[in-house]
């Protein structure tokens, strides 16, 4: 990506609020899976790497890749990328973005190196500020669910200037706390990305979560 490319998914995330976050599927599942979401709304996406067997990474990249090439439109991602050579062979693959759920200096780094957008996740004051500091275009707050919304109120009084992503737990009815308290965006896994509705190949009842989903995302306005 470009530079202004990269500003304009800066942009889109802020305005769309919502990264479906595609988990444990095959690469044909994650293909027919983001057809769905996208029909219902939904613009962008990460796949993640199962980080228990590098077997499994070749099929993260191949949704990747089959997901752009099915619907260029689609923004997609990769997520719980650890090291430097996972955010170079996702971004070959033509991933958009590079989420963590840590803070990784390196891994930043590079991908910002490769133009990409960097979203590390992070836990702590600390975390958050070294974090953007480093370079990360959003910090996602993670296990979000596993705190209150005060607990962004709180980050957001000194660390105002940090723009703030709630992922874990993260569902459409407390999007609006989080998003109250400072949050501009959302990171949804199981709550959306239903795997029960794509093993049974329910893609319409998949499409209807993600309207509600979109909906809800934008009465936040």
């Amino acid at each position: 990506m470009t530079s202004g490319d990269m500003d304009k998914n800066v942009k889109k995330i802020r305005e769309k609020k919502i990264i479906a976050i595609i988990r444990g599927l095959t690469a044909e599942e994650a293909v027919k899976a983001s057809r769905a979401l996208f029909e219902g709304g939904i613009r962008f996406m990460e796949v993640t790497f199962d980080q228990n067997s590098q077997d499994h990474f070749k099929n993260t990249i191949d949704a990747i890749n089959n997901i752009k090439n099915d619907n260029p439109e689609i923004h997609i991602g990769a997520g719980t990328v650890l090291t430097i050579e996972q955010v170079e062979i996702a971004i070959n693959a033509g991933a958009e973005f590079i989420i963590s759920p840590n803070v990784d200096f390196e891994v930043i780094k590079r991908t910002k190196e490769l133009k990409a957008l960097s979203i590390p996740g992070a836990f702590t004051p600390s975390e958050v500020t070294n974090a953007y500091n480093a370079g990360a275009d959003f910090v996602k707050i993670f296990p979000a669910g596993d705190l209150t919304a005060n607990y962004i109120k709180s980050l957001k009084g000194p660390l105002g200037h940090i723009p703030l992503l709630a992922v874990g737990g993260i569902d459409h009815i407390n999007m609006k706390d989080f998003y109250k308290a400072g949050c501009c965006g959302f990171g949804i896994g199981g709550n959306l990305v239903s795997k029960r509705l794509i093993r049974e190949e329910k893609y319409d009842e998949l499409k209807k979560t993600a309207e509600c989903y979109v909906e809800a995302a934008e009465e936040l306005d």
